[in-house]
């Protein structure tokens, strides 16, 4: 078993016994590569205090011989089932991943596993994914890399007539090109009037003159996102525009600042949501500064002014202000960040100074 893949299953196991659960049944697919490194579309992982197994069927039975995990593979083949299975266990009580599984197969194992209770696997294995170690922070760091050089790649497209559709399509091929193994969300291109919605996928829109374009994407590397937003103009901007995009420029300057371990994710997310309050925009700031990434897009912490957490040492979260001021533009630079002690390291390099295209 490799030391990463036994330090995981510890530490999974150690949260399960302060909270007395004897076993736990893992269905959802970034926990089982987690805690297993095995990668496949079909499989069960199941930890208890002593031992843990794999449970696959035929089709990926022979690989699961060799999984990084060393987790002992089971087939799942005629009356061999996922519940006789968990029954044979003879354990008290099972902790499920009540918020991945449906209610159908919920009921099913219920009725199966009479005498052994369900209780809530009480995001247990997300909390330890929370802390990234050496392995995961190097694959963010070659994720955000590539996305650092899909924005250097992305600005030479940029010209009047393009449509938005093309430019995402263009950062997924060049991103893909790079070792990417696909998308970590469907690419956010919004330009024009278009970039005042936080989440504007982009449409066939074509490019004009005067128009700020936002670009949010990401990709994912062995498993792991990347997340980066840089907004860009083409041509020419008002001295409105500059004056909102130094704001937001500000606002997340004053986030970066303020994160660093044992600080509490609200006051975080008030650093930069202060310094867009100060310039009379807090209206237009709606969503969090920030959330987790990892083997997820969005995992926790989350920064926001309802958070009730704090960061720790080498969690990796976004830092993502925005203004939208509706009908007109938007501003939103955003950077994946790993916590230190006392501070934190940026991973993503592109520049954010405000960038004009002078694309015909």
């Amino acid at each position: 078993m490799g030391n990463r893949q036994k330090q995981r299953l510890e530490r999974v196991r150690e949260a399960m016994a302060a909270l007395e659960i004897p076993a736990m049944l893992v269905c959802k697919k970034e926990n089982k590569l987690y805690l297993s490194g095995f990668c496949s579309t079909s499989y069960y992982v199941v930890i208890t205090q002593g031992e843990g197994f794999l449970l696959t069927d035929s089709r990926y039975i022979e690989a699961a011989q060799t999984n990084p995990a060393g987790l002992t593979p089971v087939l799942l083949k005629g009356e061999n089932t996922l519940s006789r299975f968990l029954k044979d266990l003879s354990v008290s009580s099972l902790a499920v991943e009540e918020e991945e599984v449906s209610v159908a197969f919920y009921k099913a194992l219920s009725e199966k596993l009479r005498g052994t209770a369900l209780v809530s696997a009480q995001n247990i294995i997300e909390g330890c994914r929370m802390i990234k170690d050496q392995e995961e922070i190097a694959l963010l760091r070659q994720a955000e890399a590539i996305g650092d050089q899909a924005y250097s790649h992305i600005l030479g497209f940029i010209r009047e007539g393009v449509r938005e559709k093309e430019l995402a399509l263009e950062l997924e091929l060049y991103m893909r090109k790079r070792g990417a193994q696909g998308l970590s969300f469907e690419t956010i291109c919004a330009s024009g009037p278009r970039s005042s919605l936080p989440h504007g996928t982009a449409t066939d829109r074509r490019l004009q003159t005067g128009d700020f374009i936002t670009f949010d994407f990401g990709c994912v590397y062995e498993g792991y996102c990347s997340d980066m937003t840089r907004t860009v103009a083409l041509g020419e901007v008002s001295r409105e525009m500059e004056q909102v995009y130094q704001i937001v420029l500000e606002a997340q300057k004053a986030g970066i600042e303020a994160v660093c371990g044992g600080k509490s994710c609200e006051e975080v997310d008030r650093a930069a949501r202060d310094v867009i309050k100060y310039y009379g925009y807090e209206a237009a700031f709606g969503h969090g500064l920030g959330h987790g990434v990892g083997l997820e897009i969005h995992e926790a912490p989350t920064l926001n002014p309802a958070s009730t957490g704090e960061l720790r040492e080498n969690m990796a979260v976004t830092v993502e202000p925005g203004i939208y001021l509706a009908g007109k533009f938007g501003v939103r630079i955003e950077d994946l960040v790993i916590v230190k002690k006392d501070g934190c390291e940026i991973l993503s390099s592109s520049d954010k100074a405000l960038t004009i295209i002078n694309g015909g």
